[in-house]
């Protein structure tokens, strides 16, 4: 029996991506795994139910955590009780820790030792495995457990895989994340506040919750600059997998020029409803985007991304070969992503 870990993902109402990795995942593994969580009193996992697992099962999590955030988790992964698996995002804290949240960066280094006494562990992409066994050896830690890569799922609602989408004709543009410098929301809107003055009819939407340690400024960018350029700037502090699909819909392009990810779920998820994706030229998101339908642009290339958004809002042609690349290629499911994990945790 597989026993996931939903102590903090449980009762999150925010969407971020770590919640949306946890809850898709739970809900993909159906009846091979029941919920579970840390347990302060007894310092063990127990299930949801109040039942303790026997040693032949498998602890799974994909959250992160910590000792200070729950005490007695060493002791319990040294005692091993039952076998222990986990899913690794990034080390986004450690390697960007003036814009990351405080607890984060206090708490990454103990996780990411911690993670070498699990048994397995799987990586989101290819580059966040590099960087954890990188990692491990700078921490000289001989004998790690083994790290594979695992897939995430495209499929985040209830629609079907778009295969076949006609270009939209209203010049709109999608960028999902929270408001923080990572996710370089302030490059995006000073990009096309250059547009907008120099006349181009472009429209953004913007999907995200604020970062309140990092965010303010981006907000008070965006109703500065919806004072000036009206609704051609939108923002969405919340908006549930169907208003989400809803906005992928509408928008001729999504744009993610972020400057670090674990693996981009969003690019993933704007290729799952046929929309070409305008993302940062990273190596990771180079793992997801080879397939067909993006269009990578140098990091923070201020006259780049101007020249490629002014293509998208305009050029019909571009547009239409990334709309066929996007609904033609392979994407990973949720299903798929679940079916690793069984496969492996026998």
């Amino acid at each position: 029996m597989i026993f996931f870990d939903t102590t903090k993902t449980g009762g999150a109402s925010h969407r971020s991506g770590l919640n949306r990795v946890s809850t898709k995942l739970r809900a993909a593994l159906g009846t091979a795994a029941t919920a579970s969580g840390w347990d302060q009193p007894t310092r063990s996992v127990l299930t949801i139910a109040g039942t303790t697992p026997y040693a032949g099962d498998w602890f799974v999590t994909s959250e992160l955590f910590s000792e200070a955030e729950r005490p007695g988790f060493g002791a319990w992964l040294d005692a091993r009780p039952l076998r222990c698996a986990a899913i690794y995002h990034d080390a986004i804290p450690l390697k960007h820790p003036h814009i990351t949240w405080p607890q984060s960066v206090a708490r990454h280094p103990a996780y990411l030792k911690q993670l070498a006494r699990f048994d397995r562990v799987w990586a989101v992409s290819q580059a966040s495995r590099d960087e954890l066994l990188g990692f491990w050896r700078w921490q000289g830690i001989a004998t790690p457990p083994p790290v594979d890569v695992i897939p995430l799922g495209a499929d985040f609602c209830a629609a079907p895989r778009v295969t076949s989408r006609a270009v939209q004709p209203a010049p709109r543009l999608l960028c999902v994340g929270i408001l923080e410098p990572r996710k370089n929301h302030a490059f995006l809107l000073e990009v096309c506040a250059e547009l907008w003055a120099e006349g181009l009819a472009l429209e953004l939407d913007l999907v995200g919750r604020v970062n309140p340690h990092f965010g303010r400024p981006i907000v008070a960018r965006i109703q500065e600059l919806r004072r000036t350029y009206g609704d051609r700037l939108r923002w969405h502090e919340g908006a549930d997998d169907a208003q989400l699909g809803s906005l992928f819909r509408a928008a001729r392009a999504s744009v993610f020029p972020t400057i670090a990810e674990g693996c981009g779920l969003p690019l993933l998820e704007s290729l799952w409803l046929g929309v070409p994706c305008v993302h940062s030229d990273l190596p990771v998101l180079r793992e997801n985007s080879g397939g067909g339908g993006c269009l990578p642009v140098a990091v923070n290339d201020r006259r780049a991304w101007m020249d490629a958004l002014r293509e998208v809002a305009t050029n019909d042609t571009l547009v239409a070969q990334l709309t066929d690349g996007a609904t033609r290629r392979a994407l990973p499911t949720w299903r798929e992503t679940a079916a690793t994990l069984t496969t492996a945790l026998v």
